[in-house]
């Protein structure tokens, strides 16, 4: 199961590979070998009860490298700061700063959730050349429309990946971001990288495939003793 779960992470990472702003989820295993120490143990016992159990998963909070595009609305964030997006289940936060304006003048992201800013929801008039400053001040024809909200997480936050590149913190655990820059015109790409992933892939399978034949291997094992027995019984 362990092995099953931490192949499902790893095909996650690799098909967010290129999402711009994804965090990649890293799996650490804990080993157990069941029934250590028994005075039955065969080398066979041994080898087929040392397994690992997913211990936890977390997510890789390393930036990716940011990447010019020329899109006036696109927004890299040079930083640990995460754009704050109202969404129907509460505040989210993602590092996609592929964002746009609906048919109303809101800047929302490709999704179609409004992007907050200090003051709420902002709003850009169509047509409007727009700027967005270092600080995530974003002007319209010269006029402030409003400033991005940014948004860095404690020490003891534990984000939670709500798919989309979107993801959720405890509000206690966010605080007003003070040494994260906005870089118009860039977008962040994911922070997997699709052969080191790869490589992972290919390890995690050959590990479940071994374990899938030390498992056949106690099977035959016990349809063995179970008609030696029966025939001594039978006797």
């Amino acid at each position: 199961m362990a092995r099953t779960d931490a192949l499902d992470t790893i095909a996650n990472n690799l098909a967010n590979s290129s999402t711009s702003g994804f965090r990649g989820t890293k799996n650490s295993f804990s080993s157990v070998l069941a029934g250590s120490g028994h005075e039955l143990n065969s080398v066979l016992n041994e080898d087929t009860n040392d397994y690992g159990l997913l211990g936890d998963t977390h997510l890789d909070m390393k930036a990716g490298a940011l990447q010019s595009t020329g899109n006036t609305l696109d927004v890299g964030i040079d930083g640990t700061a995460f754009l704050a997006v109202q969404t129907t289940n509460g505040t989210a936060y993602t590092r996609n700063g592929s964002l746009r304006l609906s048919s109303k003048g809101q800047l929302m992201t490709a999704t179609g959730d409004a992007v907050l800013g200090t003051g709420g929801v902002i709003t850009v008039p169509h047509g409007a050349t727009v700027t967005i400053s270092p600080d995530g001040t974003i002007s319209a024809d010269g006029t402030i429309a409003g400033k991005l909200k940014l948004v860095d997480f404690s020490a003891a936050a534990n984000p939670q990946s709500m798919g989309g590149g979107y993801y959720s913190v405890a509000a206690k655990d966010t605080t007003v971001s003070t040494n994260s820059e906005v870089r118009q015109g860039m977008l962040e790409n994911s922070n997997v990288n699709p052969v080191s992933s790869v490589i992972e892939l290919i390890d995690a399978q050959r590990a479940a495939e071994s374990m899938r034949h030390a498992l056949t291997m106690i099977d035959s094992q016990i349809d063995k003793t179970a008609v030696t027995d029966l025939a001594r019984v039978t006797t």
